[in-house]
């Protein structure tokens, strides 16, 4: 019932060995800050990317090195269904990715999948990984640590810290994100928020049916299972974990613990 297994389909995520030897689902968190720093064997570099200044000029991300776009022409159309376009010369650069003018990296062990859109204003501190057709909007926040999968967007004003992206999860607006972990096609309302730190000290435990179970974290937000949504202004309690499917409606603060397949949680009378 806690297990990975329980919560996500693993079978097209590149990153389903995080999750590996792993006894409940939040074990990959404690896990995450080794695996990215394992799996980024390549560096950032260009004279016009300097650590924590913004672009001056627009960026491509081809074939493991960046290049000025000079001479390209950029449709910038909707990267996570594979329609950032990027042309040289007439010719199609497939798997282009894209670094907007204006974007602050922090560091250069950021790795960037294939047709990335990485736009002006947003700042991601290293290690991160960002998966394919995959879409960092504007005033986005990546504090480092952050496992991005393909098809995602990390959207406007959305912070994200120490976190897992599954393929296709989206936290399009105003959202936060900390030691949390969205599943495939997750999707977060506007103005959603994950708490991870409670005001008592101690570790973070989940209520379940069978008991409570100890995390052993001192942090951990939420846990949504595939396509689990949440609705606008939504809150979650340190260390709340909902299943599959499940919704969590609008205006509403979720209590922690976890919450099976489908559930529907609603404001308390």
């Amino acid at each position: 019932m806690l297990d990975a297994a329980s919560f996500f389909d693993l079978t097209d995520f590149s990153h389903k060995a995080l999750f590996q030897n792993t006894t409940h689902v939040w074990d990959a968190l404690k896990e995450l800050k080794t695996y990215i720093d394992e799996h980024l064997d390549e560096e950032l570099g260009h004279p016009s990317l300097i650590s924590g200044m913004p672009l001056t000029e627009p960026l491509i991300y081809l074939d493991g090195a960046l290049h000025a776009a000079k001479d390209c022409h950029i449709v910038y159309g909707d990267a996570t269904k594979g329609k950032l376009e990027v042309r040289h010369d007439g010719v199609l650069l497939k798997g282009a990715s894209v670094i907007m003018a204006g974007a602050v990296l922090v560091g250069n062990r950021i790795s960037i999948g294939r047709g990335v859109l990485i736009e002006s204003g947003a700042l991601i501190k290293e290690p991160a990984i960002i998966g394919d057709e995959t879409e960092i909007r504007q005033g986005a926040y990546l504090r480092g640590h952050c496992l991005i999968g393909d098809r995602c967007v990390v959207g406007h004003t959305t912070e994200v810290k120490h976190s897992v992206f599954l393929n296709d999860a989206k936290a399009g607006h105003f959202a936060y994100l900390g030691d949390s972990i969205l599943g495939a096609d997750a999707n977060l309302g506007a103005g959603t928020k994950f708490a991870n730190l409670r005001f008592l000290p101690g570790t973070i435990k989940i209520r379940t049916p069978e008991g409570i179970v100890d995390t052993g974290l001192r942090k951990l937000g939420a846990i949504l299972g595939d396509t689990a949504q949440t609705g606008c202004n939504s809150v979650t309690n340190p260390g709340t974990l909902i299943g599959r499917g499940g919704i969590l409606m609008p205006n509403t603060t979720a209590p922690s613990g976890y919450h099976s397949d489908k559930a529907v949680i609603r404001p308390r009378a």
